[in-house]
């Protein structure tokens, strides 16, 4: 039995993440590590039972050095799950000190505590611990913007446009000179856009779901023309299950779902599912309720991820099309609300 230490699991990805990852494997120790700001609920992780005898929930930040000291100690932690994150674009515009804070010196601080408990010197692991593994969570924004055409490969120049972005671009950086100056075992995800049960409410499908039925406006910045691909959020669990296990040491995988859909497509299709799934009086559409708003600064245009090395060289795909999974989605906040 090894502990692993997930951070940021009552997030929205590391939620999903937890449940599925603790039903699926017997042989590990979860210890569950977020600070619960506002995108970190407890009740994300209510299917849980709290006796549950891997699994152990503590409140604290990543950048809290003799904390996360202590939880190696006793815990044993052979493996990092890394999850944890300010991620909120618009949040990075009006505050990006809280970016650098957590997404920077958080993960550097996570890296080396875990660097100085695996390891006696670089490239020479502690006796027990040359297996041990650190996998870091990213995204897909540090690769900047696309044009009409083309896709974000793993040897994509990094090209960062927010302060969110930069900050997790930084952190990549940092997972990598791990790798390659102390010899540490890593591995690196970025995704695409991911959506689906159990995301904050600031995020654009939300939003979308949560405007509609409360009656307001639902507003979407600039045109509407934006495009993203769009991942399932099991979809991207099972992602990183299969890199953090079968991945590459020192090397980059990108997920995504290979559903590219731009802001009009998407709140037309949740206010059609809604339409059916939660009828307005008779004549009435949600769709009356769309409203567009003043874009936000640095709105990069495209994302899209070409998944193409996960899937052939670790047998990865998503289960869900955007279609098959917005439902779902809609459906889960129509039930919980």
């Amino acid at each position: 039995m090894e502990s692993i230490l997930i951070t940021g699991g009552a997030g929205f990805i590391g939620s999903n993440f937890v449940p599925y990852f603790l039903n699926k494997y017997e042989n590990y120790n979860i210890i569950n590590l977020d600070l619960l700001t506002y995108a970190g609920n407890l009740e994300n992780l209510s299917e849980i039972d709290k006796n549950h005898p891997r699994y152990k929930f503590v409140k604290g930040d990543i950048s809290d050095r003799e904390l996360l000291t202590k939880l190696f100690l006793d815990n044993d932690i052979k493996h990092v799950i890394h999850f944890a994150a300010e991620s909120h674009v618009d949040n990075s515009i009006t505050d990006p000190e809280a970016f650098v804070r957590t997404n920077v010196f958080g993960t550097f601080n996570l890296l080396d505590v875990a660097r100085v408990y695996w390891m006696d010197s670089p490239f020479k692991f502690k006796q027990g611990y040359e297996n041990c593994k650190f996998h870091h969570v990213s995204t897909d924004e540090v690769y900047g913007t696309l044009g009409d055409t083309g896709l974000f490969e793993e040897t994509t120049p990094y090209a960062p446009n927010s302060p969110y972005s930069a900050s997790k671009a930084s952190s990549d950086f940092f997972v990598r000179s791990y790798f390659h100056t102390f010899g540490m075992n890593v591995v690196t995800t970025n995704c695409s856009n991911n959506y689906g049960p159990k995301q904050h409410d600031e995020k654009l499908i939300p939003t979308i779901i949560r405007k509609a039925i409360s009656g307001d406006n639902i507003p979407i910045y600039g045109d509407g023309k934006n495009v993203r691909d769009w991942l399932y959020v099991l979809d991207h669990c099972t992602g990183i299950d299969i890199a953090f296990h079968k991945g590459e040491l020192g090397d980059t995988y990108n997920i995504g779902g290979r559903n590219e859909r731009n802001n009009l497509y998407i709140v037309d299709k949740i206010c059609s599912i809604l339409d059916e799934k939660k009828p307005l009086a008779v004549g009435k559409s949600y769709k009356d309720q769309i409203s567009f708003v003043k874009d936000r600064p640095g709105h990069d245009m495209r994302y899209a991820i070409d998944a193409t090395k996960i899937e052939k060289e670790l047998g990865w795909k998503a289960d869900e099309n955007f279609e098959s999974g917005i439902l779902k989605t809609v459906e889960w906040y129509i039930n919980v609300r």
